[in-house]
Formats: C-alpha cells, structure tokens, sequence
C-alpha cells in the first residue's frame, strides 16, 4: 500500500489540486477541510505525512501540529500557506517541519517535499510498520 498523505487546507481548490497531484505521482492520499475533521477522522493514526495550511478557521496548521506531539504523533509536516511570512517560516522549520511553501506552489516544489518527508517517516519506523503511529 501506498504512504498516505493528508492534505489539511480550508480552500477547496488547493485540496482539489493538491489531491489531484499527490494521487497522480502514486501516493494514498485524502483531504480534510480543516484541522478539527481530521484530528476526528479514522485516518488520523495513518498518515505518513501532512501537508498542512497555516491559516484557517479553528484550528491553526501550527496549532493542529503542536497539538499532534503533545498527543505523541510526531508526523512529518509540510506547511502551506497563502500569506508570505518569513519570521513564520524561520519558526516553523527550526521546529522541523519539512518545508513551508508558499501558494501558489507547483508540483516541483510540493512532490520533492513530500519525498523528504515520507524518507523522514520511515527512519522514525519503530518496527510497527506505521512509521511510529500506529
């Protein structure tokens, strides 16, 4: 099977394209359109990876991650966001997310991301086959 990625973004069309993107380069993948339906959903304990909108109503992308490790899901986490914040971006990826791509973004920017993330996942494996989350 598959690694699956979970696109977590407000915009319908950036989980559209995104979906559309993910699914074409071979990987699982589902869309949530915000961070309380997935912290709800089946597939929460599944992803290898998300990739994660910073701003949207509720819940923050940076709040859903910090909420994620303290519940111990460190998934790998690609932000992605529509307002071009350097000191965000600085504060994020000295936190460890993977990247911060700002939208729009291109396929050469989010698959690459995606790559390195997923990599990151499977040393993080602790023998369960769930990249330590299941």
């Amino acid at each position: 099977m598959p690694p699956f990625v979970a696109v977590i973004d407000d915009d319908n069309s950036v989980r559209e394209s995104s979906e559309s993107l993910i699914r074409s380069a071979g990987f699982a993948v589902r869309v949530f359109d915000s961070a309380e339906r997935f912290l709800t959903s089946p597939y929460l304990r599944e992803a290898a990876c998300l990739v994660l909108d910073v701003r949207m109503p509720g819940m923050s992308g940076p709040e859903l991650r910090r909420n994620l490790r303290s519940g111990g899901y460190d998934v790998p986490v690609i932000f992605i966001t529509a307002a071009a914040d350097e000191e965000a971006r600085a504060r994020e990826l000295a936190n460890g997310a993977v990247a911060y791509l700002t939208k729009p973004f291109d396929e050469d920017e989010l698959l690459p991301a995606i790559h390195r993330a997923l990599k990151l996942d499977s040393k993080r494996d602790d023998g369960t086959g769930a990249g330590g989350y299941g």
